[in-house]
């Protein structure tokens, strides 16, 4: 019954500011433009239906902002629609200097990458192509992806990409008998040295008496003792330090605990590979108080023998004989079963802000660096391995990307576009990176192309 009543009082409100309204409009004369404009408002605009319906659009547009599909999606179409400017055309009128540069392309004998900038302020991508290590017939293709910095992207691309070359040539070598294993032991660490600060006792200083003659003017002392001088000129001025980090050891592996029956025991070698540059990592990443972290694509192509090592959400997908889109990598993400069961096992959780996220923030589960929910194990970088063989595939061509594209496209989607597109000079590389652009992605966009109709091999080796 109050209710009602409630409904009743407010309704008879809403009439009489309505009525008060009217009058006020009607007492105007309607022989000018202004007073016909108020006259249209009055009667179609301000009707209680078209208020609640704006009110309800007004609510709408503000959810779709907030879990992030308004800026993704319709904004970009309506831009594009009043700026039709091609895409290309808009980063050309961009670019500048070498800071400012918008896209990266590069393109060996099997494969091509096109990388854009897209709608981010900075590159966080880096690639790598090397499509004959030393001469080896071994392909490396790898693809980073980096958040919160290029940091952690670049010392992948640097470090890791670095080392997984010198051990293939290593045990490419030792396979062959070319190159007799050396027993190796792990030699000891530096002589530690431990704080002695926290170790040693302080000792006392003495302290200086004060000798103040009658003739000294107390409110106006100047220190003359030489030793006082000498204390004050050896004192260090309050900075802000970043505590050292104890060096972790780098364990040494023997290699022939890569070769298995003759043959090199890829998915170790990248997974020893993967984490130990992940430590290393996290330890240069601590001593410049840096959060950065990037996800890693690594494919190693052998003969007929396909491995993809994959950390975090980063694709590949290969395209059969067929015309099939076979995923060769998996994401890893927050809201799958397995990766929120490691999170909470380990004390963390995972939020919805836009995406799921670790404790609200990351948007993978996995990666490299990272290193405030790495020490938490609430991130790991332990990487997936998928071997195929390509005898029984017959693949076409094999597309590694970041998720720039992936936000965009689905897997069928973009097998069907490269398989239009492989006869272009890339491979269709190009035409996918900027149709996911397009298609409204804000994220930097890498992909990269390997063709597998094309002859091997070359010495091409291309990084970015």
């Amino acid at each position: 019954m109050e209710d009602e009543l409630e409904d009743r009082v407010l309704h008879q409100t809403y009439l009489s500011f309505m009525k008060i309204l009217s009058r006020f409009s009607s007492s105007v004369a309607f022989d000018t433009p202004t007073s016909y404009l108020w006259k249209m408002v009055r009667l179609y605009l301000l009707r209680s239906e078209v208020l609640v319906f704006t009110l309800g659009v007004v609510v709408c547009f503000m959810y779709l902002q907030t879990i992030g599909l308004w800026s993704r999606s319709l904004l970009s179409r309506l831009s594009h629609a009043v700026n039709p400017i091609s895409a290309v055309q808009r980063m050309k009128l961009m670019e500048g200097s070498d800071a400012d540069k918008q896209s990266w392309e590069l393109k060996g004998s099997l494969s091509a990458v096109y990388a854009i900038k897209g709608r981010r302020m900075h590159m966080e991508d880096k690639f790598i192509i090397n499509e004959n290590i030393n001469n080896t017939g071994i392909s490396l293709f790898a693809i980073f992806d980096g958040h919160g910095g290029e940091f952690a992207a670049n010392y992948a691309k640097d470090h890791l990409i670095q080392n997984l070359y010198n051990k293939v040539v290593e045990l490419n070598a030792y396979k062959e008998g070319k190159l007799p294993e050396i027993p190796k032991i792990e030699t000891p660490d530096e002589i530690k040295k431990e704080d002695k600060e926290n170790t040693v006792n302080v000792e006392r200083k003495s302290s200086f008496k004060k000798s103040i003659s009658t003739a000294d003017d107390t409110s106006k002392k100047e220190i003359t003792d030489p030793q006082l001088l000498a204390q004050l000129n050896k004192a260090r001025p309050i900075t802000r330090e970043v505590r050292p980090i104890k060096p972790i050891k780098n364990i040494s592996v023997p290699l022939s605990s890569y070769i298995d029956k003759g043959k090199i025991n890829y998915g170790k070698l990248l997974t020893d590979e993967v984490l130990a540059a992940d430590r290393l990592l996290v330890e240069a990443a601590k001593r410049s108080m840096n959060v950065a972290g990037t996800t890693a694509l690594i494919a190693i192509l052998e003969d007929n023998h396909l491995i993809v090592a994959n950390v975090g959400d980063s694709r590949g997908v290969m395209c059969d004989s067929r015309g099939n889109a076979i995923p060769v990598s998996f994401d890893h993400k927050p809201q799958q079963v397995r990766e929120q069961k490691r999170i909470e096992a380990a004390g963390g959780y995972i939020a919805f802000n836009g995406v799921w996220r670790v404790a609200g923030i990351l948007a993978t589960s996995r990666a490299m660096g990272d290193y405030p929910l790495k020490d938490k194990n609430f991130v790991i970088a332990d990487p997936d391995i998928l071997t195929f063989n390509l005898e029984d595939h017959k693949p076409m061509f094999l597309v590694l990307a970041s998720d720039g594209l992936w936000d965009t496209f689905t897997n069928e989607e973009a097998v069907k576009f490269i398989k239009e597109r492989l006869d272009e000079p890339d491979f269709g590389a190009k035409s996918l990176t900027l149709q996911a652009y397009y298609r409204g992605s804000v994220d930097n966009i890498t992909v990269l192309v390997i063709n597998f109709l094309v002859e091997r091999f070359s010495t091409a080796n291309l990084v970015h």
